[in-house]
This record gives structure tokens, sequence and C-alpha cells, in this order.
């Protein structure tokens, strides 16, 4: 007999095999280009391909050919271009596949889907429906799947490497040999459970079970212990600006954009809400948040909540840039002779901080305006660690700052290898804390039950192992599949 979940496995393979017909799709971008690329997949490809190349003799797999291309019921050329056969299951989908690569013009790419989408059984391919049959055909896994997916969104290079990473199977290589592990363990209390009284299985094997459960939690927390690495890299890091009127955030923002993304004048309190924008810098995606100017004594409203928002835009932030005025520094240093360290501890107390908020590697010092600073001043500053000098105005010590960011970024989001692939999803992080929860209460049960049943403690771990397969896809549910292949765009 088949179990409820094996059942509902094979329904939903049933369901989709029985809709199953051949798709076509733009694989390469939309809109005008010198070559657009037209998949064709399914069990008909190669009649479509005769078709539409009025030949009999299908040319070698994998070979491009160049070959009049014709509508399937006009009789009239639509276009002359390279045609790949490819006979599954070698191909993308394991599926008969074909590729048009014709000019990109909006009229050629509309004659194409007019031809194809008047071949009987032949339809437009759904978003995603092309990995989707890839997935199904056993060429791919979920990890690889999304991190496809990702591939495709990925807009600078640290996103590039990880999603790659992904894309190539490395991510699913951690969960695979996470799974086998556990199914392992499952085996061997089984073979107690079946064989101890009739054969010679000691209770070494239990013992050695429990060494191996308690080896898989520990792996599975260090892989959870990422600090978000991954998911910051793949989302983008949020980093707020902070400081108080006038010090210069939003100049700094507008530096970096390369244009007026905010509002600058020598008024205080000119920024009354959050500005974000998106940047690539060092390789590495954020997300930067132009906030109110911190102060305590203004009795605008607005501004008042402006200033709010961007305290709370500040509790749930990945990095912290603050910002100070060099010339309101070097003011106060000079009248009262203090210490650089004081000085700032007395800044950070009239911004409402303590000097605690810059002990953690997630955040960063400027002084800006040092055009306006004396020689001496910025020579002893130089002599700082951990302080970034910049000019807005002049773009002096933009570099350095830049460098000085990209490393902090580094830090926040890890440096993606083979070796340790990231958690790039808070979908994994879900179903593996959800395993080691199921691993514990293995444990737990068989430290403190009074005679433990090994077979209620073997469902334990069965349930950890469907944690791992949600992630692969081995055990998939119709919600996970849908949500993720309708992130992709109609051609892939």
């Amino acid at each position: 007999m088949l179990s409820r979940l094996a059942l509902q496995s094979f329904h939903s393979l049933q369901r989709w095999y029985s809709t199953r017909a051949t798709i076509f799709g733009l694989s390469s971008g939309a809109g005008k280009c010198g070559v657009a690329v037209i998949r064709v997949s399914g069990d008909t490809s190669k009649d479509v391909m005769k078709c539409k190349t009025q030949i009999e003799t299908l040319p070698k797999p994998r070979n491009a050919v160049l070959r009049r291309i014709f509508h399937a019921k006009k009789a009239e050329m639509i276009d002359k271009g390279l045609v790949l056969w490819f006979p599954g299951p070698h191909s993308f989908t394991g599926e008969d596949s074909v590729e048009f690569h014709v000019h990109g013009g909006v009229a050629v790419v509309s004659a194409m889907y007019d031809s194809l989408g008047s071949i009987e059984g032949v339809r437009l391919a759904e978003p995603g429906e092309f990995t989707k049959r890839a997935f199904y055909a056993g060429k791919m896994d979920l990890t690889e799947v999304e991190g496809l997916a990702d591939l495709i969104e990925a807009e600078t290079e640290a996103q590039r490497k990880q999603a790659l990473l992904q894309a190539n199977g490395e991510l699913s290589k951690v969960y695979n040999q996470l799974r086998g592990r556990l199914l392992k363990c499952i085996a061997s209390v089984e073979a107690y459970i079946d064989f101890a009284e009739d054969q010679d299985v000691d209770d070494g094997v239990l013992d050695s079970v429990k060494s191996d459960v308690s080896g898989i939690i520990s792996d599975v927390k260090t892989h959870l212990n990422d600090h978000r690495r991954g998911e910051r890299l793949r989302a983008g890091v949020r980093t707020v600006i902070i400081g108080a009127p006038n010090v210069g955030k939003s100049s700094f923002v507008n530096l970096l954009s390369n244009r007026k993304v905010s509002i600058v004048t020598n008024v205080a309190g000119t920024t009354r809400d959050i500005i974000e924008s998106h940047h690539d810098i060092g390789g590495y995606p954020v997300i930067l948040a132009d906030t109110a100017g911190l102060r305590t004594d203004t009795s605008d409203i607005v501004e008042h909540e402006g200033i709010t928002r961007a305290r709370d835009y500040l509790q749930s932030a990945d990095f912290i840039i603050l910002i100070i005025d060099a010339e309101n520094m070097q003011n106060y240093l000079t009248a009262s002779r203090k210490t650089f360290d004081e000085y700032l501890h007395h800044h950070l107390a009239t911004l409402g901080f303590s000097k605690s908020i810059l002990n953690n590697s997630n955040s960063m010092l400027i002084v800006n305006k040092i055009d306006l600073l004396s020689t001496d001043t910025l020579t002893s500053l130089r002599h700082i660690n951990n302080l970034s000098l910049l000019s807005c105005h002049t773009r002096d010590g933009l570099q350095p700052v830049l460098n000085q960011i990209a490393n902090y970024l580094k830090h926040i989001c890890g440096n993606p290898c083979k070796e340790n692939p990231n958690l790039s999803q808070q979908r994994y992080r879900h179903h593996l804390k959800q395993c080691v929860e199921y691993l514990e209460k293995y444990e737990e049960y068989l430290r403190h039950g009074p005679n433990p049943d090994l077979a209620i403690a073997t469902q334990y771990l069965r349930n950890a192992v469907r944690c791992i397969g949600k992630i692969t896809g081995t055990i998939e549910t119709e919600e996970i599949l849908d949500f993720i292949f309708s992130s992709f765009c109609i051609g892939k």
C-alpha cells in the first residue's frame, strides 16, 4: 500500500503528466535585440522542428544549423536563423527540445509565437514551466531551481557567485548528505527493532545512532548560526545612515547615486522620511536608507515623526553608518580641549545613543566636510583607527570610504564558496529549525521516556528527514512548488 504522502506525490505527478503538452516560450530577453531564442519542449518537438524548417532529416544533436524558418499554417518564411536539436533526456527539461535562434525584432518574435501557437497540442509555456519540467525530470532539485531564479535576478557580483554555487548544486550536496546521514540512523534503529532479539545486534547500535544524531544537531545548528549572511546577500544589506541634522547624510546618498535622490539644503530637518536607494558597492547589494537628522529639540511634529521612523529603521538595519560634521567637531575640540573619544561620547549622547552603537562589526563612523578642517586637525584624525574621512563637496576620501564599506559588507555577507555555501532562503532556515526540533525530541524521548517505544522514537527521525526533503523537493507540496515556479519568467 502507498503511504498517504506517496499517494499525494503520485497524484501530483499524474495531474502534471496528464496536462503536459509541448510548450514554447522566449528564453532570451524581451524587447528588441539582435537575437531572440525561442525554446520548444515536449514530445512533439521533433515534429514542430520539421514543420517549421520543412526538412525531414534531423540535425545532429546540440549542433547549430542555419535554416529557413516557416510559418506552420501560412507556408511563408518568417526568418532565417539557427536551429538546435536537443533530444531527451539530454536537454534542460529532460524532454525532446528545440531552440530557434531568430532575429530579435518584435514582429519576428510575434510571428514565431503565432506560428507555434497554431500547431495542435502546442501552447505557450507558463511562468517557470521549463524549469518545473526539469525538476520533475530529476534534472535539478528545489535548491538548484531557486539558485537558478536568483542567478537570473542577480544584480551584483557577490549575488551572482552565491546564486551560481546554489544553481550548480553546492547547497544541494549539503542537504543531501544531511538527509543521507538521517536515513542511515533510521535504518540502524529499524534494524535493531527487527533483528535485535533474533540475531547478533547489540545495544551499541543505538549508542551509535545517538552519537550520530547529536553530531547532526550540532552541524545543523552551526549551519544556521550564519548571521543570515546568505539571506542578506540575496535580498540586499539594509544600511541606515544616521547623524545630526545637516551633517551630509543626503549629500552622501546623492554622491553614491550620482543623482539627486535626496533634497539637500542648509535648513535643518529637510529630510523627513526614510528614502531608500539601491547600490552595488564592491560587488555587494546595498539598500541605503537616508533618514531624518536626529535631535531632541524639535517642535515640528512632522520632523519628530521622521526622527521616530529613523530610530525604528535603525533597529532592523543590517549595517549602520554614522556621519558626523567635521567643522562642529573641530569647534568642540578647540573650545573644550578634549580628546576625540570624549567628543564622540558627548556627541552620541546628544543623539540619544551610547558608544556601544559603534562597538559591533556592523557599524561605521564617517567624518564628513573634512575640506573645512585645519591641517593639524586633519592630520590628527588620520591616526585614529576605524575612522573614515570624507568631503562630499570635494569628493576627497570617497574611494577609501567605499573600500571600507565593501570590507564591512564582505564580513556581513560572507564569501560564498564550494566548501561553505550560504544558506540563502528563509524557507530553508524554517525547515532546518524544524529538523533540529524533531531530532531534539528524539533525544529527549529516549532519555526520559519510561521504556521508550523505538517505533515512536523513529518517527521523530522520519519527520526530521521530511523537513530536509521539503528543502530539496524530495518531499514536495503543491503550495511550495506553485510559489517557487511562479516567480520565474515565461521563457524559463
